[in-house]
């Protein structure tokens, strides 16, 4: 295999297969890309060649790169107001949110309500956009927002382009990148390859934290049941912004190399300049609740930085430059410009276990990250 070092890409294999040899996890894929291909891919455990698997939040780096387009036509602007565009979002102290503010998970919502099936509904969008609360002046901290920011990130799209935010998507993205199992939205013809997604392990008590000196993951609105409702047909077809993406390790390695280039080799669809501005560490000066690592998000990126990068779901051996968006159950999704290798691994099994899924996702990514010939 050309361009990779094969002993470490047998190596990773190995990290991969462990957990699903020991009938903790039920499958997983990986992919690895370089100048916009697939050097590596295997499947692992339950997974057919075709499976699909909902990637949650890496959604986030579709829906942002897609704003990313409107931004450099300057049809958007990452410092204007959210109500230029929605005005019944400005109730209850979000009227000074921007869409910078939104990408960059500091907008004071991050816990705000809204079920999947309302994303297909104009009008209960609406109405849970004008009821939302902000917890905090925007800006001014910052908080991981699991799904609603990336909701109204989508509305301003859908207003701002004059298309259906899966529509932008599919017609100014996926279609472009070739892209051709990545879904905003699973059609009733793909559900079928979807593998079911299913919880594994045991729950720590908080005792067990304590004594591994780790905090308490805080109540959020992903639960067991709110992951296991992708599941369901209605929910997987409701295109959620925010992590309702379904698609395989080959495509969303593919993606992230059109990130580090701009695009392909035959089209371009990023300018230099917006990708640079998009991977640019925002609000370096605020933490994350959790660890109390600096948060280092760019537009809708999380760029891996200092030594802290595997807090922040990076491997140890990730350039300082790296930047993705990983998901829930232990989705990994990045790219990095010192190597120009893109990485991706996916998984149908949900450790109820954070800490070894966290510590799972940092040896694998490590590995993954020195498989380059030379490196």
């Amino acid at each position: 295999m050309e361009y990779i070092d094969e002993d470490k890409v047998e190596t990773l294999i190995n990290r991969v297969e462990r957990e699903i040899n020991e009938g903790l996890l039920p499958a997983a894929q990986i992919a690895i890309g370089f100048e916009n291909k697939i050097l590596f891919s295997k499947n692992f455990g339950d997974t057919k060649p075709d499976s699909l698997f909902c990637i949650f939040s890496a959604t986030k780096a579709i829906t942002s790169a897609a704003s990313w387009l409107l931004m450099q036509e300057k049809v958007i602007s990452e410092n204007d107001l959210v109500t230029e565009y929605i005005p019944e979002f400005g109730e209850n102290g979000k009227a000074k949110t921007t869409l910078s503010h939104l990408l960059t998970h500091t907008a004071g919502f991050p816990h705000a309500p809204f079920k999947p099936i309302e994303w297909k509904s104009k009008e209960a969008r609406l109405r849970r956009f004008e009821q939302w609360r902000s917890f905090w002046e925007p800006g001014t901290k910052f908080e991981y927002h699991p799904s609603s920011s990336m909701y109204v990130v989508a509305e301003i799209i859908e207003r701002a382009s004059g298309q259906h935010f899966e529509s932008f998507v599919q017609d100014h993205i996926l279609n472009p990148l070739q892209l051709k199992n990545t879904f905003i939205g699973l059609p009733d013809d793909q559900s079928s390859r979807a593998l079911p997604i299913r919880y594994c392990g045991v729950e720590l008590s908080r005792q067990e934290y304590e004594e591994m000196g780790f905090p308490v993951p805080p109540e959020t609105e992903v639960t067991e049941d709110a992951v296991l409702s992708f599941n369901e047909r209605d929910v997987q077809a409701s295109g959620i912004p925010g992590g309702g993406a379904f698609s395989n390790a080959e495509d969303m390695a593919i993606f992230y190399q059109a990130l580090l280039h701009g695009g392909t080799n035959q089209q371009r669809l990023w300018q230099d300049d917006m990708l640079a501005n998009a991977k640019t560490i925002r609000n370096s000066n605020l933490k994350d609740p959790v660890f109390k690592k600096a948060a280092n998000r760019g537009l809708g990126l999380v760029i891996s930085g200092d030594s802290d990068r595997n807090y922040r779901g990076f491997g140890k051996t990730n350039s300082p430059l790296a930047f993705g968006h990983n998901g829930a159950g232990g989705q990994l999704c990045w790219a990095d410009p010192g190597t120009g290798l893109s990485f991706v691994y996916l998984t149908s099994g949900h450790d109820r276990n954070p800490i070894r899924q966290g510590r799972r996702g940092v040896s694998i990514s490590s590995l993954a990250a020195q498989c380059k010939a030379g490196d």
